[in-house]
């Protein structure tokens, strides 16, 4: 494909060119016509009439030439400007693919220490509870949360087993009043996000509740790992060794 002459200091130096060869010509006509034009014998057109075409055809040329040359500087403007738009637009994607590609590594380290954690169970209630704290920490490090509810419910009964409230930085906030049929039912709210774990073969619902209205496919994801992570551990904490060696988390409390 042929590249078209666009250079903005091209096309100055061709209109100055056309300008001097135009003016050049101005100068000259009046010494070049010293005679009358004869057209016929009867029609005669006068020495001054013909300077005076000869010279308004070269002006209006002149004034073309500039019309169009600033319509082509104009049109080079925008071209320089789309150019600089779309640098600019392409700046913006690869700013935002790098902060894309830095939230997933650390979600991806995130999601390693959760895994990685699970070396040691817990073996008593405050064992159990630093591991909610744990994971309600991780969650921080990908949600942009004020707190977490973790509960663990009967989904037979209805009734909770456990559960643990988190805020970011030990922080006070409202103890946020979400009943066990809401979870157990599924239903949304716009005021929290529910995650819930519902194992099967398995009478317990393990949920994770956000002060949010939507998550990223990503945040999703990330919290139902941790959600399995819990039920796995806390099915391991409840199991029939440690209920015969240690007391399990009680229910005392009943939802309503």
């Amino acid at each position: 494909m042929k590249k078209e002459k666009s250079d903005p200091v091209f096309l100055q130096v061709l209109y100055l060119i056309i300008f001097f060869v135009l003016f050049g010509l101005i100068v000259y006509i009046p010494h070049a016509i010293n005679n009358p034009l004869h057209i016929t014998e009867k029609f005669i057109i006068e020495e001054e009439v013909v300077e005076s075409i000869l010279l308004s055809v070269l002006l209006l040329l002149n004034v073309l030439i500039f019309t169009l040359y600033k319509k082509e500087v104009a049109r080079q403007k925008q071209l320089v400007d789309k150019m600089k738009n779309d640098n600019k637009s392409i700046h913006d994607k690869l700013d935002e693919s790098f902060r894309y590609i830095g939230q997933v590594n650390v979600q991806i380290q995130q999601i390693k220490s959760i895994f990685n954690s699970s070396d040691r169970f817990p073996k008593t209630k405050s064992d159990f509870k630093k591991t909610l704290l744990f994971y309600s920490e991780r969650i921080f490090g990908i949600v942009n949360t004020d707190w977490v509810l973790f509960r663990i419910i009967n989904s037979t009964t209805g009734r909770t087993i456990s559960e643990q409230f988190e805020s970011r930085y030990g922080l006070p906030r409202e103890y946020p009043h979400i009943s066990n049929k809401m979870i157990l039912e599924r239903q949304a709210s716009q005021l929290y996000k529910t995650v819930v774990e519902n194992p099967q073969d398995l009478n317990i619902i393990v949920s994770c509740t956000l002060p949010v209205a939507n998550l990223t496919v990503e945040e999703l994801v990330f919290i139902q790992a941790i959600t399995n992570e819990i039920t796995m551990i806390f099915i391991y904490f409840n199991s029939i060794y440690y209920k015969e060696t240690i007391p399990l988390p009680v229910p005392d409390k009943v939802d309503n």
